[in-house]
């Protein structure tokens, strides 16, 4: 069996000190950059890995970020958890993920298993059934990093890094009724997630901005999923007066809308839909997807950059920073007969 690579054979290789290799593998500043470049090259011809439990127990620091997401089968989530990666690689940091998968128990399992595996800090999103949040506190009560995307609660004094909601939901009401709809329903959450109310608050004010009613049978408060989608349409399409277009809470849910309105012969643009997310199946289905792009390659990226200046803080909430992104409007058959292929 082949010995393991230490700092003992680097120092032996380059004829200087141990202490001189563990400095410069730890980016010391008082080491010259000739040496702390000769070392690195001779580290990696001899394949050389750290041992994360001696620098974790020397450092305090495991270098392990913990990740918790309500589910990774959303592109959306996939794409802030790839972008999380790569901002914090250069810095040393790994992560170990999590999915609540929308249950508020899990989530309260998963924080606890993390803190049990000494991560550094932790980046989460809410699951929809989170009201009470007292399972982060001992995050806080640790001195770690604890910070939310997407999904925040205000019972958190926590960084955040979040979409601008109001104005998605804003933008998405605005659209339809610049494509001349003027009866829109909105299918969302029953769940009193703060992300989910700006966007019905943002639908609610374009229709009063554009002298528009309120229909409260126009609003479905459910789920959100395919199921859903479905199950929302069907009950639209019974009220007495049929809504012209259907604002769903994500794209999953705008793909049932869609699939129960091409049943009935109602396909849209005939009657509008559009959601919420850019999902990678938007552009792809037929007809294909209006939808608000959430940017989430920007959103984990932000929330690298957040949590290395957190954990860079003696105190970490010394500065509760709120980074909110702008939401865009990708225009495509779904709403638009003029929409670009």
């Amino acid at each position: 069996m082949n010995k393991k690579t230490t700092i003992y054979d680097i120092a032996k290789e380059l004829n200087i000190t141990t202490s001189t290799v563990s400095r410069a593998l730890s980016g010391f500043s008082a080491i010259s950059d000739t040496t702390r470049q000769a070392v690195i090259e001779t580290a990696k011809k001899l394949n050389y890995s750290p041992n994360r439990l001696a620098s974790a127990l020397k450092s305090g620091k495991t270098y392990i970020i913990g990740v918790i997401v309500p589910s990774v089968q959303a592109h959306f989530f996939a794409s802030i958890i790839h972008s999380i990666e790569e901002g914090l690689k250069n810095s040393g940091y790994r992560v170990i993920l999590y999915q609540s998968n929308e249950f508020v128990e899990n989530e309260i399992n998963g924080v606890k298993t993390l803190l049990e595996a000494q991560v550094d800090g932790i980046i989460a999103s809410i699951s929809l059934e989170t009201e009470d949040v007292s399972h982060f506190a001992e995050v806080i009560k640790q001195n770690k990093p604890l910070l939310l995307f997407d999904r925040e609660h205000a019972d958190l004094k926590v960084p955040t890094v979040t979409l601008d909601d109001f104005k998605a939901g804003y933008i998405a009401t605005r659209h339809l009724i610049d494509q001349g709809y003027r009866n829109i329903a909105f299918i969302t959450t029953v769940h009193q997630i703060k992300v989910f109310n700006d966007r019905l608050n943002g639908y609610k004010a374009a229709l009063k901005d554009n002298n528009l009613a309120v229909i409260a049978d126009n609003i479905i408060l459910g789920g959100l999923s395919i199921k859903d989608g479905r199950f929302g349409a069907s009950k639209l399409m019974r009220n007495d007066i049929k809504p012209d277009a259907i604002i769903a809470g994500d794209d999953f849910t705008a793909l049932g809308v869609i699939k129960k309105l091409k049943e009935i012969n109602e396909t849209p643009p005939k009657i509008g839909v559009i959601g919420f997310a850019n999902e990678a199946f938007s552009a792809y289905i037929t007809p294909d997807l209006s939808t608000i792009d959430q940017h989430p390659n920007q959103m984990g990226i932000e929330c690298a950059k957040l949590f290395l200046k957190m954990i860079q803080q003696e105190n970490p909430y010394q500065n509760v920073d709120h980074i909110v992104l702008e939401p865009s409007l990708i225009v495509r058959e779904s709403t638009s007969n003029n929409a670009p292929s």
